[in-house]
């Protein structure tokens, strides 16, 4: 997915309407008559609808998906918007992936050779994934990241202490639910999906 290039003129208001958005009941539609039914009238504020779809808050049609719900949670909201942001802007993490005010001007000048961008429309996008990046917690580990290392440590600590129930086959007797997300390439080659899919088979079989 290429880096999107929405933005709004100003992105005063956009941390605001995040937290409308977290702590009040998810609407049908999220959309600009919702804006103005939260106290975001000004038509400053109509860019987040789209911006909110590039960032898989919304569907096409405007209705909250499951990223918007997650937000909801005030203990995950930051580890769900860095993950909005690694998936709307994959271009931006290249330049550090973990990136801070220090990178301002890289990611200004991304913005640019990406999009065509002029200066005025590049700092419109640049305050803009600034205004959300404080809404994140880029530390936070990337999809299954957490879950992984929880199971490590379960295996681990359970090794140390000969606790034969939870290892091994013991392990998978325990009560957990798996839920994986791959990013596949671009590419028309059936054979590279299927030595992914193998690949993935032979892991889940043999890891």
């Amino acid at each position: 997915m290429p880096t999107t290039n929405r933005y709004l003129t100003s992105a005063k208001n956009l941390k605001d309407i995040f937290n409308k958005a977290q702590h009040g009941v998810p609407p049908e539609k999220f959309n600009n008559d919702h804006l103005k039914a939260i106290g975001f009238a000004s038509s400053n504020d109509r860019a987040v609808v789209p911006l909110m779809k590039d960032l898989g808050f919304l569907t096409g049609d405007g209705t909250p998906t499951q990223r918007y719900r997650d937000y909801r949670d005030p203990a995950r909201s930051r580890a769900v918007m860095a993950q909005a942001l690694r998936e709307a802007y994959p271009d931006l993490f290249v330049i550090n992936e973990k990136l801070s005010k220090s990178d301002r001007e890289a990611v200004k000048g991304r913005f640019k050779s990406l999009h065509d961008s002029s200066e005025s429309v590049a700092e419109a996008q640049t305050k803009t994934f600034y205004a959300l990046l404080e809404l994140a917690d880029l530390s936070a580990p990337a999809n299954g990241a957490a879950t992984n290392k929880a199971l490590e440590e379960i295996v681990t600590d359970s090794k140390a202490s000969g606790d034969k129930e939870a290892t091994g086959v013991g392990l998978r007797s325990l009560p957990l639910n798996y839920r994986f997300e791959i990013q596949l390439p671009a590419t028309k080659d059936v054979e590279v999906f299927r030595a992914i899919f193998k690949a993935l088979r032979e892991e889940l079989i043999n890891g």
